[in-house]
């Protein structure tokens, strides 16, 4: 994989049960270029572990007056210095083509993960975490894969000049096979310590970066209600918590580089002395000590790549751990194995059109065609179950999805299940972009943009596109929406978010709380417009507003976790205490007086 081949056609299917085995799962993604980096290292670090002997046999040509001998060196230490050139370069380039790989194989798999469970996502993850993994993440990912290769390549020079030298110098050479393993890996009980302190670290900064991304997307709410100063003084806390896990692990990892510089130079220093000490002996050549004292000079750079392996797989583990916490997600509800497109298994034939949509854990039927109005009164459970009416169960305590026309939506293709069944959830997100743009989705292509944008009463919203568009745009379709829609009110980010829920025409629409931030007689007329604009279409709407129920077709009551009642919207009101309690806010006392009321009224009539 070269990176002008990227985007991968298909990132594959990663191993997400833990991040070392996800660290696994990309390092084996990328095989064949992991063996040319370490191809490219052999040859730039066998270069640089051939320079000591090289050395070593021009000193002892000078001491013998040897010219030829001599220029045969000279010949052999520039074929070394283009081997170490050129394996630089080729090393560096195939190096930096495996990071950028890795990286963008992790966010094409994040991408595919989002797009896959929708807003759905950050029910299960917060949304801070999500960007921290997509951006900081990816690239201690990317690092600690393209190191590998490295790590290998600088691991071999290492022992080659080892072996070599007890080959070339073996008195001399023993002190080095052994003093150069020691120096190695003389750090490894320091490791765990210092992982450990880097976990901590990565842990805080994303704690922190969680807190910015929340607090910078409620930044409008933040100022209406005078919370700015409390949030960041919380981030002031956390980026501060961050400094000081930060210095505490670049203390530890101080250390750590301290002691590669004082061991290696401990043992350079050992060489020289001993080295000497066989030269005026006799059982050592001046030219073999000067390969032993250049040997171990030498060792210092690959030796610099074992710092740096042990650094990339402290930083990546805990950045590998949350993207695999965040790929493991899936459409299958929890316990259940999810199978290549999201569902359980194999993917079943999509239900034929007409069906009516149930949910097996409430018992509530939508029948095919109509506009069903549903009132939970815990909003937690409403999220749950308009998750599970679009396929997407998300409970925490597992539970199946719904069906449609018999088949469970969880069991469908992903792309199958999104064309039946569209979800508008409470808080719907604007892209950036034009509003025909804004409305350019998927769609049957049956309700044009302007019937959606009357029916979900948009009018106000277009003049008001219109007047903050810049000059020369005359058509509010051109007018631009600004990020997450941020100049306008909430009212009208939700009516624009209804018109294109409803220019889709799924077979299947559930709007949860669409009209919750509109005023009552805006809130009339498009409780009108859905009925007509879905007429024949099944509709089903969360909701407790009495305008929006008073237009269903049928009502149903779901208390407790089940349908308690099902009816007309007066009938429920006149018949159902609970259902009352919930649609008009009665407190207990209130319950009470009103039966009593209807008791006196009919004994007075019974009088």
């Amino acid at each position: 994989m070269q990176i002008s081949d990227l985007p991968y056609p298909d990132p594959g299917v990663p191993d997400a049960r833990s991040g070392p085995r996800f660290l696994v799962w990309l390092g084996r993604g990328q095989l064949g270029g992991q063996l040319q980096s370490l191809g490219w290292g052999m040859v730039h670090f066998g270069g640089v572990a051939g320079l000591p002997y090289a050395v070593g046999l021009g000193v002892e040509a000078v001491v013998e007056h040897d010219g030829a001998r001599l220029l045969r060196v000279g010949a052999l230490l520039l074929l070394l210095g283009v081997a170490i050139s050129l394996g630089d370069n080729m090393l560096h380039r195939t190096a930096v083509t495996n990071w950028i790989t890795a990286a963008a194989r992790v966010q094409q798999l994040l991408a595919r993960k989002t797009a896959e469970l929708g807003s759905a996502l950050t029910r299960r993850v917060a949304a801070g975490e999500v960007v921290a993994v997509s951006t900081g993440d990816v690239e201690k990912i990317g690092w600690f894969v393209e190191a590998v290769s490295r790590f290998l390549a600088a691991a071999f020079s290492v022992v080659l000049v080892c072996v070599g030298l007890l080959f070339y110098a073996p008195a001399i050479g023993v002190v080095v096979a052994i003093g150069i393993p020691v120096v190695a890996l003389a750090v490894l009980p320091l490791l765990p310590r210092a992982t450990q302190r880097a976990d901590v670290q990565r842990e805080k900064a994303g704690r922190a970066t969680e807190l910015a991304s929340d607090t910078v997307a409620g930044l409008r709410v933040l100022r209406g209600i005078g919370g700015e100063e409390l949030f960041l003084g919380r981030y002031r806390e956390a980026s501060q918590e961050v400094r000081a896990a930060a210095v505490r692990s670049a203390r530890m990892w101080a250390v750590i580089s301290a002691i590669q510089v004082v061991l290696p130079g401990a043992l350079l220093i050992t060489v020289v002395w001993y080295g000497s000490a066989l030269v005026l002996d006799g059982r050592l050549t001046v030219g073999q000590l000067v390969a032993a004292f250049s040997a171990v000079a030498t060792m210092l750079y690959p030796l610099r790549h074992f710092e740096e392996i042990a650094m990339a797989y402290s930083f990546s583990r805990p950045s590998a751990k949350r993207a695999a916490r965040v790929l493991s997600l899936t459409r299958a509800a929890a316990g259940e194995a999810a199978g290549p497109e999201g569902g359980r298994g194999a993917a079943v034939a999509a239900p034929a059109p007409g069906g009516d949509l149930c949910d097996p854990r409430t018992g509530l039927l939508a029948p095919a065609g109509r506009f069903t109005a549903v009132v939970c009164g815990d909003p937690d459970l409403a999220g749950r179950l308009a998750d599970r009416l679009g396929g997407h169960p998300m409970d925490p305590d597992g539970g199946a999805s719904a069906l449609l026309g018999g088949v469970e939506l969880d069991a469908l293709a992903l792309d199958t299940a999104r064309g039946l069944v569209l979800v508008q959830d409470k808080d719907p997100v604007l892209l950036s972009g034009t509003l025909r743009e804004l409305l350019g989705v998927p769609a049957s292509g049956a309700v044009e943009a302007g019937a959606a944008l009357a029916a979900a009463q948009c009018a106000d919203v277009l003049d008001a596109l219109l007047q903050s568009a810049p000059d020369g745009v005359s058509d509010p379709m051109d007018a631009r929406i600004t990020e997450r829609g941020r100049s306008l009110s909430g009212g009208q980010r939700q009516r624009l978010a209804l018109a294109r829920s409803l220019v889709t025409d799924p077979e299947v629409l559930v709007l949860d709380e669409p009209t919750s931030a509109v005023d009552s007689h805006t809130e009339a007329r498009i409780a009108d417009g859905i009925a007509a604009l879905r007429a024949g279409r099944t509709t089903v709407v969360l909701a407790s507003s009495p305008l929006l129920l008073d237009r269903a077709d049928q009502v149903v009551l779901i208390h407790e976790g089940a349908v308690a009642a099902v009816g007309t919207h007066r009938e429920l009101l006149r018949d159902d205490r609970r259902y009352r309690a919930v649609v008009t806010r009665e407190t207990e006392e209130e319950q009470r007086l009103s039966r009593l009321g209807h008791v006196l009224t009919e004994i007075e009539e019974s009088a």
